[in-house]
């Protein structure tokens, strides 16, 4: 048969689109990851079925699966690009949308080219941890679940910083087992503006842009690092995103996330 599909970018991080709101598409994991693979598919970061909401409010459901197939909660580059593509399907490009996540219930808005997506609020925010790493020694480290988990590492230099080495170290740490970890080295550039480099389960490598990781490591960066809220985030592809929330001093609410999202073609594939 032939699928149609459309594929899109939220600030480097590529993602397959699938619309499945006639509930009729049915993807197993070597069929998800096989889509995903550069040389033999689409090509992606991640896959995406655009699904129909069932209660809470929500108009749709997205299903989030990383480039090796595996299904995951949430992901914020690709919550922009699925509300984008949402509302291609429905006609109505400026609407608000509400679709619901494993992780709960998005909300996104429309700004011209970017889009702004209130993400679950974060779990599990833990600072000034340490652990012991074969590449980097001794290392302090920041914990934060922005719908998936992530781990952050503050460094001098991103341009230095062993992304594939270390990151797949910490991402297979047994402090972290048995899901394990995002991983983002993390370089404060000035008051209120940080730079990111993530290293993403699930795609095994290191990513342009990761939206959850871009939310964690500007809450972390605010809280141990003292960075003025809004924060500016300058990713790997180097484009900028936007990350605002609330806070009381420790707690954690409202988490925004700015950014662009941008359809990059539409074809059809043979499956």
């Amino acid at each position: 048969m032939r699928l149609p599909f459309a594929k899109m970018t939220g600030a480097g991080n590529d993602f397959v689109m699938l619309d499945n709101r006639d509930g009729t598409l049915s993807l197993d994991r070597d069929g998800v990851a096989w889509l995903c693979n550069r040389h033999f598919g689409i090509g992606a970061d991640g896959l995406m079925l655009v699904e129909a909401g069932d209660d809470g409010g929500a108009e749709f459901v997205m299903r989030y699966f990383n480039a090796d197939g595996g299904e995951a909660e949430m992901c914020g580059n690709g919550a922009r690009c699925f509300a984008r593509y949402a509302r291609m399907l429905t006609g109505e490009p400026g609407k608000p949308v509400a679709f619901q996540t494993r992780a709960g219930l998005v909300r996104a808005e429309f700004d011209g080219d970017l889009v702004a997506v209130d993400l679950t609020p974060p779990l599990g925010l833990r600072l000034d941890g340490a652990i012991q790493t074969r590449h980097g020694g001794v290392l302090e480290i920041h914990d934060c679940n922005t719908g998936v988990p992530h781990a952050v590492v503050f460094v001098d230099d991103a341009d230095r910083a062993m992304v594939a080495e270390l990151g797949r170290e910490i991402r297979f740490h047994p402090n972290y087992q048995p899901s394990g970890t995002n991983v983002n080295f993390v370089q404060v550039l000035g008051e209120d503006s940080i730079r990111v480099r993530t290293y993403e389960r699930g795609v095994e490598g290191e990513t342009l842009a990761c939206g959850t990781g871009v939310a964690a490591s500007a809450i972390i960066s605010h809280f141990a690092r003292g960075v003025a809220l809004p924060v500016r985030v300058r990713v790997q592809s180097g484009e900028d995103l936007e990350v605002d929330f609330g806070s009381d001093g420790e707690s954690v609410t409202d988490v925004r996330l700015k950014g662009p999202a941008t359809l990059v073609f539409t074809g059809e594939i043979e499956v």
